[in-house]
């Protein structure tokens, strides 16, 4: 098992201003890693977008391509179902 070297092991070696500190420090570093994830969703959302306007000007149907994908899958067991 891997321990945290900048975490005690004994939780009553930390003060409460230490344990404050330590929670501010991870809630900090867990905020700056959600932003650079948005900021990946959105460069991947707008990389979708092009090649659905592309495939659109292309004359390739989406909307149809999705309704007969969805109709084949009615009546189709749910992966529940089938791991069961």
């Amino acid at each position: 098992m891997i321990k945290n070297k900048n975490k005690p092991q004994d939780k009553k070696e930390q003060s409460p201003e230490e344990k404050i500190g330590f929670h501010k420090g991870s809630l900090a570093t867990l905020t700056k890693e959600r932003e650079e994830l948005l900021r990946i969703l959105q460069i991947v959302e707008q990389l979708m977008q092009m090649h659905i306007k592309e495939l659109k000007d292309l004359g390739v149907d989406l909307v149809a391509q999705a309704k007969e994908v969805a109709k084949n899958l009615k009546g189709k067991k749910p992966i529940e179902d089938v791991l069961n």
